[in-house]
């Protein structure tokens, strides 16, 4: 018997998990995100797709591009976006 995996759990990956290059949509955003209506403000909302761009080198901060604008926010702030990543 193989055991499968259901598509909750598939959710759980957050913005701070997730490679450069990929393209994934946001599930939800947590309450406990600090700025959550300025990251809101710019897109960063369930449903809406971006890629992830760059990790900095000592992994602080990420880029990511949300429609056609890159945002720049600190890995902390990133495990509070969870994401489905896409199928391509």
């Amino acid at each position: 018997m193989t055991e499968k995996k259901c598509e909750c759990q598939a959710a759980k990956k957050t913005l701070a998990d997730l490679p450069v290059g990929t393209t994934a949509t946001i599930v939800s955003v947590k309450p406990q995100m600090r700025c959550r209506k300025k990251f809101a403000d710019v897109g960063l909302v369930p449903g809406t797709e971006l890629v992830m761009e760059a990790h900095a080198p000592f992994g602080g901060l990420i880029r990511v591009k949300v429609m056609e604008t890159s945002l720049t926010l600190h890995r902390d702030e990133a495990k509070n976006v969870v994401l489905q990543e896409n199928k391509e």
